[in-house]
């Protein structure tokens, strides 16, 4: 038979701190956390916001264009300069005359002839709609593709900027992205161009470029201009010099404005912002469907569990996501089970007060029946036996109280106190030391007759038996299971201890004894508090109950395990008891 021993010393946790009282009035702080209806939720808007601003870097990136640009301008002056070196050629072929003063040594000489030049820049120029400029070998304007002259005097052509077109919102949106294009990339660094003062006179100075052109070198310019043409604030200049056998004759100056550029660079941004309106589209509803996956049943738990928190029954349930197989399928899972166990505590708990109840009002019972019973008595000797059954209960009820605190108090010390490393097989060393002492003790004041029950230890096996957790729990945990085998063995009989190190790295103990066993069927039942089957013979109410289900608390608290089996004989019947505890190795 197996039961409960009051042994090892009771360890009081402190009393938790009282709850901060609630001011009158001050709502739930669950309640201040609940969203309202219709508003997105922060993850949804956090998800999104990191979604689109990524997407928002990435196009920024596209749309700044710089390199690209560089590309374009340099292959527009590429096809500028180009164009300029045939105008040159075919300058210096077709509008030369000879010079009017021969030089001397008899050598001929060459220079452009105006009227030629004005007329081949004129017809040249036409073709390419290239504003086209000729300068003499002293830097005088010769020729201007945009000037005509004729009997009634000059006529001079300016390309004025395109009228604002559309309504006011396509203005605006024209004049943003003006604005835009001048800034990504930036053109604040291109030199501003600005026409000379009387630029189609024959005494105008003539420009930079073509100052190094007389010089026999081509130069080519990006310019930005303060006054924008057909929306475009870039101009592009290249200057070649015209000559004739390696002299030079004078210089061709070739201007056109950025308008390609601009519309190119605007072509590829326009197909940029259409990907980009469709990959935001898609954005947005991906993160939104993420949001809502992710969201939604996060949701849905805090609901249920504030519901459970407020209700007054077990009707709510946690939402079931387990088959997501993701992290809130997990969580989900995580707080179905622990609001399982927290109804299986509560139920304990119920069980426990319960049968608190019952155990406390059977000496109860008792006390009172002899209290009232003994001042009617007047034999001093039924007097005396009634104290004695007083005496009895009170000492029964002390016990049961102390009992109850020990179990009550065991969840709080188990969870707040630190683990340490505990050698198992020193420990049932030193139990069955103090069990020998105490016999020889015993037995030198004159105990009784029959030989006391021994206790043996075996020798370990396996290796190293040292396990993380609380010594002195687990010390009471041993010395409940020897102090029950002890008393069931008979007179003269064993408690073998032994402890070995299982192939799975766990540590077993085992305490076995030569007592009449346990009765079939209870091997589970033993281990419920307050359930007490005690040898024949042994005074009623010495022992509470709770000894085996402390153990068995104690155990599980340290991730392991304690069972009750019967020792069979070769004959198989039942020669005594064995208690085996497992514990996970440290």
């Amino acid at each position: 038979m197996a039961s409960v021993t009051d042994t090892g010393s009771e360890v009081r946790a402190p009393d938790h701190a009282p709850s901060p009282p609630v001011k009158p009035g001050a709502a739930p702080r669950a309640a201040s956390r609940r969203r309202v209806r219709g508003v997105p939720s922060p993850l949804t808007l956090r998800i999104l916001a990191v979604n689109v601003l990524a997407l928002l870097l990435l196009v920024g990136a596209l749309l700044y264009l710089g390199r690209y640009q560089d590309r374009l301008v340099q292959a527009e002056l590429d096809a500028l300069e180009t164009e300029a070196r045939i105008f040159a050629s075919a300058l210096g072929e077709g509008a030369v005359q000879r010079a009017a003063e021969e030089p001397e040594q008899g050598q001929e000489s060459y220079e452009l002839s105006p009227e030629l030049g004005r007329q081949m820049i004129r017809r040249l120029a036409l073709a390419t709609e290239t504003h086209t400029r000729l300068y003499g070998p002293d830097g005088r304007l010769l020729s201007d593709s945009r000037v005509l002259t004729g009997s009634p005097g000059k006529i001079e052509i300016q390309e004025l900027p395109l009228p604002p077109a559309g309504d006011p919102a396509s203005r605006a949106v024209n004049e943003f992205y003006a604005r835009f294009i001048d800034v990504v990339p930036s053109r604040e660094n291109l030199p501003l161009y600005r026409e000379p003062p009387g630029h189609a006179a024959e005494s105008a100075a003539p420009p930079p470029n073509v100052e190094r052109a007389l010089a026999g070198e081509n130069s080519a310019t990006v310019w930005r201009l303060a006054s924008p043409i057909a929306r475009s604030n870039l101009l592009l200049t290249v200057a070649v010099p015209v000559q004739r056998y390696k002299e030079v004759l004078g210089a061709v100056l070739l201007s056109r404005s950025g308008t390609v550029i601009d519309e190119a660079i605007r072509s590829v941004r326009t197909d940029i912002l259409r990907v980009f309106a469709v990959a935001l589209l898609v954005t947005v509803l991906l993160s939104l469907y993420l949001a809502g996956t992710i969201a939604r049943p996060i949701r849905k738990l805090a609901q249920a569990a504030d519901r459970l928190r407020t209700g007054h029954g077990r009707h709510t349930e946690i939402p079931d996501f387990t088959r997501r197989g993701d992290e809130i399928g997990e969580l989900s899972g995580v707080l179905r089970d622990m609001t399982a166990a927290l109804w299986a505590r509560m139920d304990a708990i119920e069980r426990f007060a319960a049968d608190v109840a019952h155990e406390i009002k059977n000496p109860l019972t008792s006390l009172r029946s002899a209290v009232e019973t003994v001042s009617r008595i007047q034999d001093p000797a039924r007097r005396d036996k009634l104290m004695a059954i007083i005496a009895d209960d009170v000492q029964r009820l002390d016990r049961l109280i102390s009992d109850i605190s020990n179990a009550s108090r065991l969840d709080a010390e188990l969870s707040r106190a630190a683990l340490e490393p505990v050698d198992i097989g020193a420990m049932l060393r030193t139990l069955a030391d103090i069990h020998r002492t105490t016999v020889e003790e015993d037995e030198e004041d004159g105990g009784g007759t029959d030989a006391p029950p021994s206790v043996v230890i075996e020798p370990p096996r396996g290796g190293s038996l040292t396990v993380k957790g609380l010594e002195g729990r687990l010390t009471q945990v041993f010395q409940n299971l020897i102090a029950n085998a002890l008393s069931f063995s008979p007179p003269g009989g064993q408690v073998r201890l032994a402890a070995r190190r299982t192939p799975d790295g766990a540590v077993e103990v085992t305490v076995s004894d030569d007592g009449p066993g346990i009765p079939e069927g209870k091997e589970e039942a033993i281990f419920e508090r307050f359930y007490t089957e005690r040898p024949a013979g042994e005074k009623f109410g010495t022992h509470s109950g709770l000894g085996l289900s402390i153990s068995k608390q104690i155990v599980e608290a340290h991730g392991g395990a304690i069972r009750a089996d019967n020792r069979l004989g070769p004959d198989g019947e039942t020669v005594g008891a064995v208690f085996t505890v497992r514990l996970p190795r440290l």
